[in-house]
């Protein structure tokens, strides 16, 4: 049996339990599960990583960090874009499928026991999220990485990565979204995210509303743990568009970094790396000492981002950007303005049932404006996608003009006609984005040829 057939068997049987949207706000099963592995939660240092946008990015280059001070890492982050192993890497790349493979069998018999004890306690068993994370913190035990960075699924408290303690806790900008599990309001969003704040940890905190920054603040200070926040102790000094990327010169919590080439585009990857910075200086000597600027520099030249405004393909431009609430979708918006001189615009969008379709419509066309000239409605073959039609539907009432608004339920047709729109300026200048969903955009990669993250 291939390694290959092994991890599609594996990504079924995971399949089979409760899926990723369905979490349970629960965590003494997860620490149950730790207690009959060995504690592999507690193997390696961690810097954790939650917020509402830019997580995987700020990972991305947190781990570039470690890795250009010569530490092997692991880095645990979702969804997975074109196969599951993306989910946990190891040292910049996806797991080997043997490895990921190998330790799901030894684990399995353990994962049993809970389920077994969960049931007598008519409790629902391991949920698909809940035994990948197990997955991860036990891979990361056996390699063994010098340090992992966790990235939350969703929240913080309760999320199944919250039984590893994080020696920095990083929070990224929180905004709503998940809205029905989190809360309406950030300061509600930000309790639930203050829960990756530990004794003995340290704060780094992306720019926040004021209420979110107010609980964050409270909870570092009930905990003891030194913090810091962007735009009061560091940030991004300044940048600037360059080939491929920004340059950018970081003010950091021990000391300034300047003309550090990011080769992602807009201001909120300048910010995730000033971020990234940051939580490098609290890990390595406790805010205290400065990093090595060549090192720095060195690491963030490598970071990739898979799926965040990222070219596929030329002739025309197309573009994926996994967007999927307002706040991304302006910020995504703001960057296409500032690294991209398209003539015209086509939009592809799909949207997930538990996000604001409405309001992540309304963003595109506002921040968009008059470069976004047609949008063609799709659908991933998730069973959450919103019908296109629907989402057609929505989009006229919102005033986007019927003459511009197509219907392509199939992901290929879509990109199909939108490259056809996109050079029928016949000037080369004309691109398509696709946006709205990270199913869209996975799927769209694999279409489009682009299988690596």
């Amino acid at each position: 049996m291939s390694d290959e057939f092994s991890v599609e068997s594996v990504y079924a049987e995971l399949l089979g339990r409760a899926p990723e949207n369905k979490m349970e706000p629960r965590l003494a099963p997860l620490f149950r599960a730790m207690d009959v592995l060995g504690e592999p939660n507690k193997a390696f240092p961690i810097i954790h990583i939650t917020g509402t946008n830019g997580k995987t990015s700020t990972a991305r280059m947190i781990e570039a960090g470690l890795r250009a001070h010569g530490l092997s890492t692991g880095r645990y982050t979702s969804p997975h874009l074109s196969k599951v192993t993306e989910r946990i890497s190891i040292d910049g790349e996806p797991v080997p499928d043997a490895t990921f493979v190998r330790i799901w069998d030894e684990i399995r018999p353990y994962l049993e026991i809970v389920d077994n004890e969960l049931a007598a306690d008519n409790q629902p068993k391991l949920t698909y999220f809940e035994c990948l994370t197990i997955l991860g913190f036990a891979i990361f035990a056996d390699q063994p990485v010098d340090v992992a960075v966790f990235e939350v699924g969703l929240g913080g408290i309760t999320d199944a990565t919250n039984v590893g303690d994080g020696q920095v806790a990083v929070v990224t900008p929180i905004s709503l979204d998940h809205t029905d599990l989190l809360g309406d309001t950030t300061e509600d969003i930000a309790y639930e995210k203050a829960g990756i704040i530990k004794p003995g940890g340290f704060l780094i905190s992306a720019a926040q509303p004021v209420d979110a920054a107010q609980v964050l603040l409270d909870k570092a200070r009930e905990t003891g743990v030194p913090f810091r926040f962007e735009g009061v102790e560091f940030g991004v000094e300044s940048r600037s568009v360059a080939v491929g990327g920004q340059l950018v010169t970081v003010q950091g919590i021990a000391g300034r970094y300047e003309d550090v080439l990011v080769p992602l585009h807009g201001a909120h990857q300048a910010e995730n790396a000033a971020v990234a910075v940051a939580a490098l200086e609290a890990f390595f000597g406790g805010g205290e000492k400065e990093l090595d600027a060549d090192v720095v520099r060195e690491a963030f030249a490598t970071v990739t981002s898979p799926g965040r405004l990222e070219v596929v393909r030329t002739a025309p431009t197309i573009i994926v950007d996994a967007a999927h609430n307002p706040d991304g979708v302006r910020v995504s918006a703001e960057a296409l303005h500032e690294a991209f001189s398209f003539s015209k615009l086509v939009v592809v969008v799909g949207v997930l049932r538990e996000k604001d379709a409405e309001e992540i419509l309304r963003q595109l066309k506002e921040s968009l404006g008059d470069l976004a000239e047609e949008f063609c409605f799709t659908q991933s073959n998730s069973p959450r996608a919103v019908p296109a039609g629907e989402l057609a539907e929505l989009a006229v009432d919102l005033g986007f003009g019927e003459e511009n608004v197509h219907i392509a339920e199939q992901l290929d047709d879509a990109l199909e006609w939108a490259v056809e729109r996109a050079e029928s300026n016949d000037d080369l200048a004309g691109g398509v984005l696709v946006t709205g969903s990270i199913t869209v955009v996975a799927e769209a990669r694999i279409l489009l040829g682009k299988t690596g993250a």
